[in-house]
């Protein structure tokens, strides 16, 4: 198991390498690429910069998030032939600096979404992201990115950035004709796009799942269970079609048992990474937030968690998830280092007494 830590680039992040260097057991980062639009190359020589700062600071960079899939991929436009393309360019330059896995996601327009940036914890006086589905149903689309926007500390936050949003109305509009069948079409049609070049450089794509794991606004979401990830991985079947396994993305629906699919697919080994974090449901099925990593303190038993990792895919790659803001550190929402870095010490933690537990069984 590698442990790594999302980090956005030098100032574009509260947090710094040399304070993630400190984090105990620390390996490296899940890098992030997402200053240009989607659709743009990135070029070896941007790819080589980010990573050899990486390295600079005594971290590893071989995992790289939000290499986002442009919307007329999804919708299955004439011109995703362009923009496939430039995807396995970026793929070729990515692999060439060091990086094995991407993530990715295929959720249309929207990406991610909460309600609620900074929703205080009554418990303890901290505040997470939340997300309730009630509060939803009064807003637009235009207002939940207007409202994003606005209580997002000043940072551009993965999934939201504004050039992406900036003709919303119009997109959602043609999504009128695209359902689930369609949807995965298209990603069957991506996938067969690029991953003739993921095995050719071998780097392996890691799909993240839908996040609430459900439709909204009328817009198909296809990857936020088994069934749907059993349906993704068959779309196009290499050891590089994989997933990145949300804990708390799947955590958002309660039918989701997330040992039981991360063994499913770990024994498949179609697991690329691994974002784990823990959410507390609130009375509702559609209504939750944030919790700290402890299993105590959400819904998500963390020790089933990590000893499913150990059994089906130890050699992974993990990152502590959306942490609370503690101790009044003011920085990008759900991404502050106190709580991401305590989730860290808890994890290695659980990996620890795993390990130990298992070398006392073969002794």
């Amino acid at each position: 198991m590698k442990m790594t830590f999302r980090w956005y680039g030098e100032g574009r992040d509260s947090v710094t390498l040399k304070q993630i260097r400190q984090i105990p057991g620390m390996s490296g980062l899940m890098g992030v690429l997402d200053e240009k639009a989607a659709g743009d190359v990135w070029t070896y020589e941007e790819c080589k910069a980010y990573v050899d700062h990486v390295h600079e600071a005594g971290l590893e960079c071989e995992v790289i998030e939000s290499v986002n899939v442009h919307e007329d991929i999804k919708l299955g436009l004439p011109t995703r032939d362009q923009y496939i393309a430039n995807y396995c360019e970026s793929i070729r330059n990515l692999a060439k600096v060091g990086v094995k896995v991407i993530v990715y996601n295929f959720m249309p327009v929207l990406d991610w979404l909460r309600t609620d940036l900074a929703r205080v914890i009554p418990e303890d006086g901290s505040n997470s992201l939340y997300y309730d589905e009630e509060e939803l149903g009064n807003m637009t689309p235009m207002e939940i990115v207007e409202n994003t926007a606005k209580n997002s500390n000043g940072f551009t936050l993965p999934g939201w950035e504004p050039e992406r949003l900036a003709e919303l109305e119009h997109t959602l509009e043609m999504y009128k004709s695209v359902d689930e069948d369609k949807l995965f079409e298209n990603f069957k049609y991506f996938l067969d796009g690029i991953i003739p070049t993921c095995e050719e450089v071998g780097v392996r794509m890691a799909c993240h799942p839908d996040d609430p794991g459900w439709p909204i606004f009328g817009l198909p979401r296809i990857t936020h269970d088994q069934a749907g990830f059993d349906r993704m991985v068959q779309l196009h079947d290499s050891p590089c079609n994989t997933l990145c396994l949300c804990t708390g993305s799947l955590g958002s629906n309660v039918n989701n048992d997330i040992p039981a699919i991360i063994r499913h697919f770990g024994e498949m080994d179609r697991i690329g990474c691994l974002h784990v974090r823990n959410v507390k449901h609130l009375g509702s099925d559609r209504r939750f937030r944030e919790s700290s990593h402890l299993s105590a303190d959400g819904d998500l038993d963390m020790y089933e968690i990590m000893k499913a990792i150990y059994d089906t895919c130890p050699d992974t790659y993990i990152r502590p998830d959306h942490g609370r803001m503690i101790w009044d550190e003011v920085g990008r929402p759900g991404y502050g280092l106190y709580d991401r870095a305590l989730g860290v010490c808890y994890l290695n933690g659980l990996w620890e007494a795993i390990c130990k537990e298992e070398a006392a069984k073969k002794a």
